[in-house]
């Protein structure tokens, strides 16, 4: 599998975009694998790596992230131990402690050595991490919907939808607790594809985290993005998504003048 990773970078890229790459072709393979191990049945994926897989978005992710939404029995420890074997059998040494003990249950997926033996770092001891989380008590509302997907491996996986993600990073752009431009980048997407959100799962969002109900309705949305635009650190949100974009020129629209300009001509009905 080594050499199969070697393949997907080369010598013209930058070293972010080799890191990012060698890093997607591993998240694709562990969806393959929870997909073969029927966990869709459970669980929606969705997120900035969804968002860049299901939909070919201009920026690369760093972790899988995951909804509990079905009825079928579900175990991460059962999920993650699969993925285990999956990367070993294909030669591939993986460190997972999965973490159970919170509503959101995590684990890293870190690969030690793989960095050096592709050339893209000189110790053997640092590890490639891809970070795993299924929110077991997401805010209810989500719409679903499911993809086959045709990225080295056929495959199908169930994910939320587009006006649900939207949501979601609505939610992720103005009440995470630290400024991530990864959620301002792909909040220029959404808009720039003037998708609507899912306002029934932004608003039951905002109850859960925020314990106060905004009550946000196509009427005053753009008023409540407005509002919340003044108080982004955009020099923070361009040096986070900087490694992430494949072109440097797109840094130009992540400010407070372009996406408040983006909202205000939107035409949410």
């Amino acid at each position: 599998m080594i050499e199969v990773l070697k393949q997907q970078v080369n010598g013209s890229m930058s070293p972010d975009e080799q890191l990012n790459r060698t890093r997607e072709f591993l998240q694709i393979m562990a969806l393959k694998n929870l997909s073969d191990q029927n966990a869709f049945e459970s669980i929606a994926f969705t997120g900035g790596t969804a968002l860049r897989i299901l939909h070919d978005i201009r920026r690369f992710s760093e972790d899988l992230d995951f909804s509990l939404v079905g009825n079928k029995a579900y175990d991460f420890k059962t999920l993650t131990a699969g993925l285990i074997r999956h990367f070993k059998l294909n030669n591939l040494e993986v460190d997972c402690k999965p973490k159970v003990e919170k509503t959101v249950h995590s684990a890293f997926l870190k690969f030690p050595g793989i960095l050096k033996e592709l050339g893209l770092g000189a110790f053997a001891e640092q590890k490639l991490s891809i970070k795993l989380e299924v929110d077991t008590n997401p805010p209810k509302g989500g719409r679903l919907a499911e993809t086959t997907l045709n990225k080295t491996y056929i495959f199908s996986v169930k994910h939320f939808d587009l006006p649900s993600m939207f949501a979601t990073k609505l939610h992720a752009c103005f009440f995470r607790k630290y400024t991530k431009g990864r959620d301002f980048y792909d909040l220029v997407w959404y808009l720039g594809r003037k998708v609507s959100p899912n306002l029934e799962l932004l608003n039951n969002a905002i109850q859960q985290t925020e314990k106060k109900a905004l009550g946000i309705t196509t009427a005053n949305l753009k008023e409540f993005m407005l509002g919340r635009l003044e108080r982004v650190d955009f020099n923070a949100a361009v040096a986070d998504v900087r490694r992430f974009i494949l072109d440097e020129n797109e840094l130009r629209v992540i400010n407070k003048s372009s996406l408040s300009s983006l909202v205000s001509g939107m035409d949410w009905k």
